[in-house]
């Protein structure tokens, strides 16, 4: 709708054809400064919507009465062309929630059942014979992944979700079909539990966050449980393996060739602690020979049970995929030492390369170069691999750092070195040092803060820009062991990985 105001105080009142309730939604474009107004039924502004302005003033109303008035008021000078553009107009009885788009085709259905009255029992034969989670194609490159569990009664929560959250399941209607559903890529690995009717109650943030601890679980559903063993389902995970995931070198069968496990106890006067220490020779172990590698692995017990190393270097050394690698597990004294030791800690630094490793040299009797020497871990472990060469470079030539904590910092650290790692590599000197880094494509940020894929692409940047040797790989997984199994055999095959295969 087009005209014209003439002059200035000039009126152009638009009635709008929709009864009281209705929503109006719409635009005015205007050469010249105008006043926009809606009044109400007795023809008295009761809202101003522009205020000597021009140009395209949008606009949104909800109608007070039948047929409201939008009042425009020249405040040029002089002649002022106008025009009305209504997006929409909906009456009150036509209002109401759209209809429901469910990314997965199977819930959608569900959904349609449901409306005609038909029960839940297909969906769950469904859900039985096919296992869980969901998988169905979106396109080349993703499917639609959905998770599920049935006959919740307050909430469901999924811990392991690729969205780096603890992501609550939706209900479908009043049915008993709970689910929450992601676009991933077909190269996806993660491991997941669920968490089923989480208590509620009065307490502060991570009180509450923290009770799912009490109810998580494997998915039932779910056809591979890990590890197969556990004693019970809280104490199991649940793995998605999508067809074009990764191999991971060494996990598959068991060869002849194993190697052997010690275990001591070592002091430290420095941390005013012990911890066990576990020594990984590989088979007919010979000191003397120079391709010998040393690997220094954090979160001992996670990475002699939850990720099975030793049969993994047994097999990959069988295979002539590695050098001899032998392995010296570094233990946490408790949960409280590691968020202590781990994280950018000089004392931790100084005693692995003053105090422990003369005793490593001692027990394994050769003395490891430091560039056939590397340490490794994942999280604070990823971050210590990193620190911790780039302290003492001349004993710890290499570095394996998955799903690396590269957003932490001191405290007191100024906003603009908030990457502290980073930070220090860019401002220090050069150390003779090579990395391998990797990351979940699942482990992004939240709130604006980088997370650990984002401050690990970072930091790979800025170690490329001070001519660092780094290898990099991102994974379609989150933090996750499942993973990092096979992240493991990655960075140990790209930093020493140069005997040819059987």
């Amino acid at each position: 709708m087009r005209g014209r105001l003439d002059r200035a105080g000039d009126v152009h009142s638009l009635i709008l054809d929709i009864g009281q309730g209705g929503y109006v939604a719409g635009a005015v474009k205007t050469a010249a400064p105008v006043t926009l107004e809606l009044l109400d039924g007795d023809g008295k502004p009761m809202r101003r919507l522009a205020d000597q302005q021009s140009g395209q003033i949008n606009f949104r109303i909800v109608a007070p009465n039948d047929q409201p008035v939008l009042r425009l008021t020249n405040m040029g000078p002089g002649k002022n062309d106008f025009e009305f553009d209504l997006q929409f107009m909906v009456e009150f009885a036509d209002q109401g929630a759209p209809s429901r788009h469910y990314q997965s085709p199977a819930i959608a259905s569900a959904a349609q059942d449901l409306a005609r009255g038909i029960v839940t029992d297909g969906f769950w034969g469904r859900v039985q014979r096919d296992g869980t989670p969901l998988i169905e194609p979106l396109n080349e490159d993703e499917v639609i992944m959905t998770f599920v569990a049935r006959g919740l009664e307050r909430n469901g929560r999924i811990v392991g979700a690729p969205s780096n959250d603890h992501e609550y399941l939706e209900r479908l209607g009043n049915s008993d079909i709970w689910f929450k559903s992601f676009v991933v890529p077909n190269s996806t690995r993660l491991s997941y539990q669920i968490a089923r009717d989480v208590p509620e109650f009065d307490a502060d943030f991570r009180s509450q966050r923290v009770a799912l601890l009490a109810t998580i679980q494997a998915d039932p559903f779910n056809r591979h449980p890990w590890p197969v063993d556990a004693p019970d389902a809280f104490n199991q995970d649940s793995v998605v393996e999508l067809p074009d995931a990764p191999d991971q070198p060494g996990m598959n069968g068991t060869t002849a060739h194993k190697g052997t496990l010690e275990t001591f106890v070592f002091n430290s006067e420095r941390l005013g602690n012990s911890r066990d220490i576990t020594l990984y020779r590989p088979y007919q172990f010979d000191p003397a020979n120079h391709d010998n590698v040393l690997l220094i692995l954090f979160d001992a017990k996670e990475y002699l049970t939850t990720v099975p190393t030793p049969r993994i270097l047994d097999n990959l050394i069988a295979a002539g995929k590695l050098p001899p690698v032998s392995v010296a597990f570094i233990a946490n004294p408790d949960r409280a030492a590691r968020g202590r030791e781990l994280p950018g800690n000089p004392d931790f630094a100084n005693m692995l390369a003053d105090d422990l490793m003369p005793v490593l040299r001692d027990r394994f009797g050769t003395d490891f170069a430091a560039a056939r020497t590397v340490l490794a871990g994942s999280s604070y472990g990823g971050l210590a691999s990193a620190t911790v060469a780039l302290s003492h470079p001349d004993v710890f030539g290499n570095a394996i750092s998955m799903s690396g904590s590269f957003w932490w910092h001191p405290q007191n650290t100024p906003v603009d070195q908030g990457e502290f790692v980073a930070h220090q590599v860019a401002t220090g000197p050069r150390r003779p040092i090579r990395f391998f880094m990797t990351a979940g494509l699942f482990e992004t940020g939240r709130m604006g803060v980088a997370g650990i894929v984002e401050s690990g692409r970072h930091l790979r940047d800025v170690l490329i820009a001070r001519g660092y040797d780094v290898q990099y790989r991102e994974y379609a997984g989150g933090h996750d062991y499942v993973v990092w199994r096979g992240a493991l055999a990655d960075g140990l095959i790209g930093l020493f990985g140069t005997v040819s295969a059987k």
